[in-house]
């Protein structure tokens, strides 16, 4: 099994593809049904045996604290009103003292940079770095998968999906090398590319396995795509010195930050449950009739 112990949540964006919804609600705090995006992203790194949480926040993030939290009153409430369904739900979703982690970005500096603001929780070990805006419903976990493919080949792991030519330049891109299963090679990454100039349609998504090497790279603070410290270039400059695959993940990924992208993660997940999907199908069925 795996050895990813940590994994790093980069949250401290401001959201401003939800806007008006997030002007004070943080993004991760959206629900999907009955959770907010930030739980499934938690459950998910649980899943693949992290023992350890770090969320990198920013100004406005206080609510993913709370929310982590042991709501005292809430949790006496249920019980003395007999809910135990309810309470035994909220105590699953608290993860014991010293599990969750929280330091700061204090400037919107890139995803690169947000990465290095947790180096010193991090260590010299194997992480994971999950975007909490691509909700991936699988099987298996995603970060499972991941740590799995990171336990087998020893390096870094990043997670890739085909998209559309025309789509290249919102991703960082593959250059692929040779491919065994759902492995390939990395022998390159290009930061959003134009679609003429795109190596492959692999674009990497919101899982990484990276070992420890990344953060000497990210110390140097150069400033990539968009005027930010972008972890693709960080990762760029490690290919070569270990192992770097791309996996192509079994499962489903609904991209959050993006209207239309959560209102799909939504019915998705709600039709798939027992107690709400088949009346929320009868439900559709009448606003489409």
């Amino acid at each position: 099994m795996a050895s990813i112990k940590k994994v790093v949540f980069p949250v401290a964006g401001l959201g401003t593809r939800m806007l008006p919804a997030t002007r004070s609600l943080p993004k991760e705090m959206l629900p999907v049904v009955d959770k907010p995006i930030i739980e499934y992203a938690l459950e998910e790194a649980a899943a693949a045996g992290a023992e350890q949480f770090i969320f990198v926040t920013g100004r406005g993030k206080a609510l993913i604290e709370d929310h982590f939290d042991r709501a005292v009153e809430l949790f006496d409430n249920l019980e003395r009103k007999g809910k135990k369904q309810e309470l035994e739900a909220l105590r699953g979703a608290t993860p014991p003292a010293g599990e969750v982690v929280y330091t700061r970005q204090q400037e919107a500096k890139g995803l690169g940079h947000a990465v290095w603001c947790a180096r010193h929780l991090i260590g010299d070990e194997p992480f994971g770095v999950m975007l909490v805006d691509d909700l991936i419903d699988a099987a298996t976990p995603c970060m499972k998968q991941m740590a799995e493919a990171h336990a087998a080949t020893g390096g870094n792991v990043v997670a890739v999906m085909e998209v559309p030519e025309e789509q290249t330049a919102r991703y960082g891109v593959l250059d692929p090398g040779k491919r065994e299963g759902d492995l390939v090679e990395v022998r390159g990454l290009v930061e959003k590319p134009d679609p003429a100039e795109a190596p492959s349609r692999l674009a990497v998504v919101g899982r990484y396995v990276l070992l420890a090497e990344v953060f000497e790279h990210l110390s140097a603070h150069q400033v990539g795509a968009g005027g930010e410290i972008q972890l693709t270039d960080a990762m760029q400059r490690m290919i070569g010195r270990q192992p770097f695959h791309g996996l192509r993940f079994e499962g489903r990924r609904f991209d959050c930050g993006d209207k239309l992208g959560y209102l799909e993660a939504i019915f998705a997940l709600a039709l798939k449950r027992s107690d709400i999907g088949p009346e929320l199908r009868e439900l559709i069925a009448r606003e489409l009739g």
